[in-house]
């Protein structure tokens, strides 16, 4: 494609959970446009409406099969977890998948819910044991996440620290090349840790995800790299993702008049109000992973041609004013579709319900035994993570 007039994106820092202006103004105004990123080659189309989005991630004609590839890309550094199912179109995609997914259904999450909300009660009863002023991530939202993810993938709690330092070093931006080479480091340290884990499982079974993949390989449905490649991706970004957007959840609440009133008042709404927060929350720094168009298509009046390369955005789907009156707005009420924060079609998220069921824990215990909780110091003072993938406070001081 022609660069001459085609903008740049350049995917920055934003103030707290400020909406990107350029996704709002693509999103508004041009929802399939050209635009260029700062690395890699040549320019790529990005995707911003609601139901083109929707359209692109469920049409086969989009691969993801882009590893290797000189992609257009946000950051110079691009690092791949090697056989990552995210990179790999059906139907090998759904076999893969399809080893998990008993885990991840509404019943066996429904059967975890106590044991989540006991690992919760355990982290609250520090937090009040403390007493406030206290920081609610160091507390809860880094660790609950971290606790759960090492119960349903079976990582020993000896363990669950390192593997919460291996997700902030791979799912942190690339600055430089000795970060690049930090992070390949990590990517290499992971796999030969799940290997073991893998190989510990497999002499001593458990009721975990680890042992579903062991016995999975053992009758041939999927191999040891695949097996590797989904256990860092659920161990890793079932931390990172799930810790940023409870802090964001939780940071909203406190920060919008009167929904954590409302909340403390109205139990019963914390499961609309989660659904409502994963719309709304802007969590993803710029856009995920491409997919390059397997031959001409059209989307939006647009011709995307074989060999070029389409970024979609969730955040802005989530948006998108046609479909969602007054998008700003955290409506515990709203009508409409359902959100696409855990993507769509077939690389739609593993693990979503086990986000909705801890955010919704999460939410209903800090009501139940903090129903005074206050931001400890003003708005402006609360520090924000930097180059990471999903956004999220540093910290969170906290009064009850």
């Amino acid at each position: 494609m022609h660069r001459g007039s085609v903008p740049l994106y350049r995917v920055d820092d934003l103030p707290a959970l400020d909406f990107d202006p350029f996704l709002r103004a693509s999103v508004d105004a041009h929802p399939v446009r050209r635009i260029r990123l700062p690395h890699g080659e040549g320019d790529c189309w990005l995707v911003t409406q609601y139901e083109l989005v929707r359209a692109v991630t469920s049409d086969p004609r989009f691969s993801r099969d882009i590893v290797g590839r000189p992609i257009p890309k946000m950051t110079r550094h691009f690092i791949p977890l090697d056989r990552a199912v995210s990179f790999v179109d059906p139907p090998e995609h759904a076999r893969v998948r399809s080893v998990v997914a008993p885990a991840f259904s509404r019943p066996a999450l429904e059967r975890l819910r106590s044991r989540v909300r006991a690992v919760l009660d355990a982290r609250l009863d520090r937090l009040v044991g403390q007493g406030p002023p206290a920081d609610l991530v160091h507390h809860v939202t880094s660790p609950f996440p971290l606790d759960v993810i090492g119960l349903v993938l079976g990582i020993p709690e000896a363990d669950r620290l390192q593997v919460r330092d291996w997700a902030t070093t791979l799912l942190t931006r690339a600055s430089d090349e000795a970060a690049a080479r930090r992070a390949e480091g990590v990517k290499q340290d992971a796999r030969a840790y799940f290997r073991e884990l893998a190989g510990a499982r497999r002499a001593d079974p458990g009721d975990d995800v680890m042992t579903l993949l062991v016995r999975a390989v053992d009758r041939g449905t999927i191999d040891e790299e695949e097996l590797l490649a989904l256990a860092t991706l659920i161990g890793l970004n079932g931390w990172h993702a799930v810790s940023n957007n409870t802090a964001n959840m939780v940071y909203a609440l406190l920060t919008s008049d009167g929904l954590w009133e409302r909340l403390c008042a109205e139990p019963e709404t914390v499961p609309r109000a989660v659904t409502e927060l994963f719309r709304w929350v802007p969590h993803k720094h710029g856009v995920g992973q491409p997919r390059v168009a397997t031959e001409d298509v059209v989307v939006g009046g647009e011709v995307i041609r074989e060999g070029e390369y389409v970024y979609v955005s969730y955040v802005a789907a989530n948006w998108d004013a046609r479909v969602y009156p007054d998008p700003g707005r955290i409506d515990f009420d709203r009508q409409g579709p359902p959100h696409l924060a855990f993507g769509h079609g077939p690389h739609f998220c593993v693990g979503p319900l086990l986000a909705q069921v801890e955010a919704e824990v999460l939410l209903a215990g800090l009501t139940e035994r903090l129903p005074s909780l206050r931001l400890a110091v003003p708005v402006a003072e609360v520090p924000w993570q930097t180059r990471v993938l999903i956004r999220g406070p540093e910290a969170l001081p906290v009064r009850w």
